[in-house]
């Protein structure tokens, strides 16, 4: 139960009330009808703006609407105390019995606790990752991977089908220079002596087993035939070689995609030709000469008529090319082609994930978008900043094993899976993120990973303490569920059970944002108040968890402390992260 869509639809029936008795008009738009808890919690549970939203359209001062509002109000449910305040914010308490349902919610969701209807099943395409068939995995591309894999997860878990993709660059330039790499790594594992990589092709070391498997299979068979007749058959080998290395370094950090798209069947499929036929029907396609770029004019730039797409037209700052000068498609044109392809497998609703260099590329492909769809589709792209790699404080130098960068593997060798998941979760998408090695195993309030774990963790060792002390029988769990919740009613226990039951309304604010970094600060913030109460009952004995001597006030204690966990592991599921039972 999300208590503050509850009392928003309570509020908006009350406000029909007051419409049908005249006391409001007819029709009022409810759209920005707002129930949250208010920022000082002093003033109350939660509050609405109902009365400043209405006063325009109703033609009434505020403070008047909220009192009509108000007098409603309090015969509500659960309602104990009702304040107008400043311009006309209605604040509302709520009964601690009201407080104890809601914990007996959660304990009765497990951690399924959250779960919402509000995408009500519409699908919404998630593309991310989609490196460069080229080697295998960096740190850079594990954010964009955790933040895509994440945010999927985010939108299942608010109630939207998802479907998570990986689009596979493998129609481009690059994978001829991949064929060429690895066609020089299959003669060195004939007994070749290959010398220093040549400049412009890719010289890690993990073409190295690509190579080897070659020969294996084939033996010398393209060693002396012409490039023309082997690069064809090497460029699928390699990629497939490096999508297999790319599936292996996402399985380590726990991704997995429902769908590979590639984008030389869409080419081959006449995808491409299909879209831009489409758009030049709209009379959206033209041929024309592009305005030289604003500022210093490039050595090489030339005028020269164009194949161009109409994305002013769709809000983009100039026309955009779809076809090169040698006759072949541009990037672009091949991305509008993959993106229509989505749309008409009914994903009206996309998102895609970037790394931050692709920035200057989000208007056109939105343009592309409204163009190709007639306003039907909507592209969400969400750019992740890059990640700076540190070991206490100092730069990490790179891998050689990929020859320019730090590749995912060392990371989640180094750190395991659920650190670098829970980290790169931390900052919003597009902030800047610092990883340093140190910090981020270190066991401290300082480390955020660190501290929530540590709260699921200690939440069982109170549980296995209960055992020990009381006996395992008195704490088993059909004693802890039900156990008689009106006993918690220390203000520091209803604050616990308060920002628990903030969980659902967390989900589904991140979920429509699309940003679970959300998460990340709502689960520290939990974390540090179940900690909080920990030190108070170790100032004072009567706020302990267990209370040997009061078996039914350790129930109920022991009760609103698994809700934390159940909550803590709910939110570590949205973040593919496994929560621990002890610390080590």
């Amino acid at each position: 139960m999300n208590l503050f869509t509850h009392f928003r639809e309570q509020i908006a029936g009350l406000i029909d009330e007051l419409s049908a008795a005249g006391e409001l008009p007819d029709g009022l738009d409810l759209g920005r009808l707002t129930v949250e808890p208010p920022r000082d919690p002093s003033h109350g549970d939660i509050t609405t703006n109902a009365a400043m939203l209405l006063a325009k359209p109703a033609q009434k001062k505020p403070r008047d609407i909220a009192a009509l509002l108000a007098a409603k109000v309090e015969s509500l449910d659960g309602v104990t105390g009702v304040e107008i305040a400043g311009p006309g914010f209605i604040n509302m308490r709520l009964s601690d019995d009201f407080w104890h349902a809601r914990l007996r919610d959660v304990l009765d969701a497990g951690v399924a606790y959250g779960d919402s209807a509000m995408g009500q099943g519409n699908k919404v395409n998630v593309e991310y990752v989609s490196a460069n068939p080229t080697g295998p995995m960096h740190v850079g591309h594990a954010r964009g991977a955790v933040f895509g894999d994440a945010l999927a997860a985010l939108l299942d878990k608010a109630g939207y089908d998802v479907t998570r993709e990986y689009y596979i660059n493998d129609a481009g330039s690059q994978v001829d220079v991949l064929a060429r790499s690895l066609h020089l790594r299959y003669c060195e594992a004939l007994g070749e002596d290959i010398g220093a990589i040549p400049e412009g092709l890719y010289p890690g070391d993990y073409l190295v087993p690509a190579g080897q498997a070659l020969a294996q299979r084939d033996a010398d068979k393209w060693k002396t035939v012409d490039e023309a007749d082997w690069l064809p058959p090497l460029r699928e080998f390699a990629i497939d070689a490096m999508m297999n290395l790319i599936k292996e370094d996402l399985a380590l950090l726990g991704v997995k995609h429902s769908r590979f798209t590639s984008e030389k069947d869409l080419v081959a499929a006449g995808k491409v030709d299909e879209a831009l036929a489409f758009l030049k029907d709209q009379g959206l396609i033209y041929e024309g000469v592009l305005d030289p770029p604003k500022g210093k004019l490039p050595d090489d730039w030339e005028e020269r008529e164009q194949t161009l797409f109409k994305a002013t037209q769709f809000g983009d700052d100039v026309d955009r090319p779809v076809m090169k000068s040698d006759g072949s498609w541009t990037y672009f044109a091949t991305d509008m082609a993959y993106h229509l392809d989505k749309y008409r497998r009914g994903y009206a609703d996309m998102i895609d994930v970037w790394g931050a260099d692709h920035g200057g590329y989000v208007k056109r492909m939105q343009a592309a978008i409204k163009a190709l769809t007639g306003g039907e589709g909507t592209l969400d792209v969400k750019l992740c900043q890059m990640v700076s790699l540190m070991d206490n404080g100092e730069p990490v130098k790179m891998s050689k094993r990929s020859g320019t960068f730090v590749t995912l593997r060392d990371v989640v060798d180094k750190v395991g899976k659920d650190v670098v998941r829970f980290i790169m979760l931390t900052r919003k998408n597009d902030a800047g993120l610092e990883f340093d090695f140190a910090k981020v195993t270190e066991q401290s309030r300082d480390n955020p990973v660190f501290y929530v774990q540590y709260a699921h963790a200690r939440v069982n060792s109170v549980m296995r303490m209960a055992a020990e002390e009381l006996g395992p029988d008195t704490v088993k769990d059909d004693a802890v569920h039900g156990a008689n919740l009106g006993r918690l009613c220390d203000p520091s226990e209803l604050h616990l059970i308060k920002l628990m039951n903030q969980w659902p309304r967390i989900v589904e604010s991140a979920a429509d944002a699309h940003e679970p970094h959300r998460i990340a600060f709502y689960l520290g913030d939990l974390a540090g108040e179940f900690h909080g109460l920990w030190n108070k009952g170790k100032e004072s004995k009567s706020l302990r968890f267990i209370i040997a001597d009061d078996t039914e006030l350790t129930l109920a204690r022991l009760a609103m402390i698994r809700g934390v966990a159940n909550v803590i592991g709910s939110g570590l599921k949205v973040f593919g992260v496994t929560p621990v039972e002890e610390m080590r």
